[in-house]
């Protein structure tokens, strides 16, 4: 039988930066372009403008998470592109947590792919965008 650790953050955490990150990125195809991919500010806009949008709102929503919030994150991240697997969890979690840092928002909303690897990391944990998205 496998064991599913505990998660510090809620998966409808994770499914709201799913979701942001995928509009963010769906924005960013768009002819957008990042003017300033520093924690402080997290603008994005289209000719200079620096219109506020789902990064900069994601962003926020990374940084008002606390520490052990922001370490899982980075950790389902890491587990959702292939870097260990659900037995390896304390290890996966152990790096990000030593290395915490305030630039986590920044980290995290500059990972190619962070919707996919988040989704692929909660498939793991036995929990499914599609089902999130029904319940809205």
């Amino acid at each position: 039988m496998r064991v599913i650790p505990d998660l510090s953050i809620s998966p409808e955490k994770v499914f709201f930066v799913i979701s942001k990150s995928r509009r963010s990125d769906s924005e960013a195809g768009g002819g957008g372009v990042v003017l300033d991919f520093g924690d402080d500010d997290m603008s994005y806009g289209r000719g200079g403008r620096g219109e506020t949008t789902d990064r900069a709102e994601l962003a926020g929503f990374i940084r008002a998470l606390n520490v052990d919030e922001q370490i899982d994150l980075v950790a389902l991240t890491w587990l959702g592109c292939g870097d260990g697997d659900l037995s390896d969890w304390r290890q996966l979690r152990a790096q990000p947590a030593q290395a915490h840092n305030q630039r986590t928002a920044s980290y995290l909303i500059g990972t190619p792919l962070l919707a996919d690897y988040l989704e692929e990391a909660m498939t793991q944990f036995g929990k499914s965008f599609e089902e999130f998205e029904e319940q809205l």
